[in-house]
């Protein structure tokens, strides 16, 4: 009786990893992204993230004190919502207009549903779309690399419009766009280091990039340049790795994050290829975080012992 084993109650599975951590590790992620749209665009670029990084954090603030919640900017969910935002903004965009919608993206999308963890669609696309919806022209004007000129078109317009694109350009970087999608190298990157750092599964992207990547196949009578353009090209591997990813808004179960990036795919190759408009991760994704609910509800795996099948 001497020898009795101490048993606590559960969990019993510890980690390391805090919001904090985890955040950290995000922001960390983006910085190639981040360097090079900075680099490529100038430095009104780089006004436009540090502004939108500290109106996120500024309203997060603000919201909380007024309303004598806890205060909890130091836990870098508002950090890396202004990036995230940021790096979705046109390069020459007037700065008061990012700012808008980081106020937009924290107090109304965040805030007022709780905080981080309740939201119940990522807070930086929302954002974005609001932006877009308000403010279109600007929202789709966007500048030529290493300079002031106005673009024509992105390579996505041009491919929407049947006219040939530089796969290897897009690849690189070296085309308009918005601050922080252009380079694909750079993406990369950044998504390697959340793989590496274990903050990231592969299911999510994965599968919403291959998706994608079928349907244009299908689409183009499998030509693969265009299979390559639709890949490289728009929002959809900042979109796949950096958003799509967002513990609140996409499912926790294994199975519910193959169906998330199967339904991501279709609606981003259906917008893309039949709407009006030549992109459609943003939308996609905030579409399909409203679905997650139902997606967690018929694959959510059943209790050991509860409910079995019949043989």
């Amino acid at each position: 009786m001497g020898k009795l084993f101490n048993v606590s109650s559960s969990p019993h599975v510890r980690s390391k990893h805090t919001t904090q951590a985890i955040m950290f590790d995000v922001a960390i992620a983006m910085l190639p992204a981040s360097i090079y749209g900075v680099w490529q665009f100038g430095m009104h670029a780089l006004l436009v993230l540090i502004a939108t990084v500290l109106s996120c954090v500024l309203s997060e603030y603000v919201f909380e004190k007024c309303m004598k919640k806890p205060i909890t900017i130091y836990d870098g969910s508002a950090v890396v919502t202004g990036m995230i935002l940021a790096l979705n903004m046109p390069p020459q965009i007037p700065v008061w207009m990012p700012v808008l919608g980081g106020v937009f993206a924290i107090i109304i999308v965040k805030q007022m549903y709780g905080g981080l963890g309740q939201n119940w669609m990522n807070p930086a696309l929302a954002a974005r779309c609001f932006l877009l919806i308000s403010f279109a022209g600007k929202m789709t004007t966007f500048s030529e690399p290493f300079s002031d000129a106005v673009a024509s078109a992105t390579p996505m317009a041009m491919l929407k419009a049947g006219e040939q694109v530089d796969v290897a350009a897009m690849f690189i970087g070296r085309i308009p766009g918005t601050i922080g999608e252009v380079s694909v190298i750079a993406l990369l990157i950044g998504a390697a280091y959340l793989v590496v750092r274990k903050v990231i599964s592969l299911r999510i992207p994965l599968t919403y990039i291959a998706t994608v990547a079928v349907f244009a196949a299908i689409y183009s009578g499998f030509d693969m340049t265009y299979v390559a353009a639709h890949i490289c090209g728009g929002g959809l591997i900042f979109g796949a790795f950096f958003m799509a990813t967002d513990y609140v808004t996409s499912p926790i179960t294994p199975k519910g994050q193959f169906v998330f990036g199967i339904a991501l795919g279709l609606l981003t190759a259906l917008f893309r290829i039949f709407g009006g408009s030549a992109e459609g991760v943003s939308y996609a994704i905030i579409f399909c975080n409203i679905l997650v609910p139902l997606i967690e509800k018929y694959t959510l795996p059943i209790a050991f012992g509860k409910k079995g099948g019949k043989k």
